[in-house]
């Protein structure tokens, strides 16, 4: 019935951690939205991008510093790929200093004709390169987290439930 009224939405994650998102893509209000084919979800694992023999995704900060940052070219391939799936859809980046989330931001975005690419940064960050690729920053809080995959899983959840047809 919803079918007809609701554009499936496409929701496509870039991760190291793909794994994470199992239990909660494939449970409750998710695994119903996928089932009544109201939004689909595709998890991207980072390391397949990686480079040389280790997949190595992560690099020090140039100039020095502590921790890793991760590399550039693994996350440009990966948001071509996922470019590659829907073109249109709208690349979002997980970060502290983001756009605030708000339940009227989710509204917009359940509301919308677009998919979206959700890149969950880990480490101490990424590369600023990658920003250039990104058309949206969000941020779920102040204060940091050790990866953009919990953000993104609350996102997802916000935008999922208020899609005509997930909640009944």
């Amino acid at each position: 019935m919803y079918r007809t009224l609701v554009q499936m939405k496409k929701i496509q994650v870039i991760t190291l951690f793909p794994g994470m998102f199992d239990g909660v893509l494939n449970s409750s209000m998710m695994w119903k939205a996928q089932k009544e084919e109201l939004a689909s979800f595709e998890l991207i694992d980072l390391r397949e991008f990686g480079i040389g023999p280790r997949r190595q995704v992560d690099d020090t900060p140039y100039g020095g510093g502590d921790g890793m940052l991760l590399k550039p070219e693994p996350l440009f391939a990966a948001i071509e790929q996922a470019k590659a799936n829907d073109p249109t859809a709208k690349v979002v980046l997980m970060t502290p200093r983001g756009q605030r989330w708000k339940q009227a931001t989710a509204q917009s975005w359940a509301d919308a004709d677009t998919g979206y690419i959700f890149v969950c940064g880990r480490y101490e960050g990424y590369d600023e390169r990658i920003v250039t690729l990104v058309d949206e920053q969000v941020s779920v809080g102040d204060y940091v987290l050790t990866g953009g995959e919990l953000p993104a899983m609350t996102i997802i959840d916000s935008i999922v439930r208020l899609i005509p047809g997930v909640l009944g």
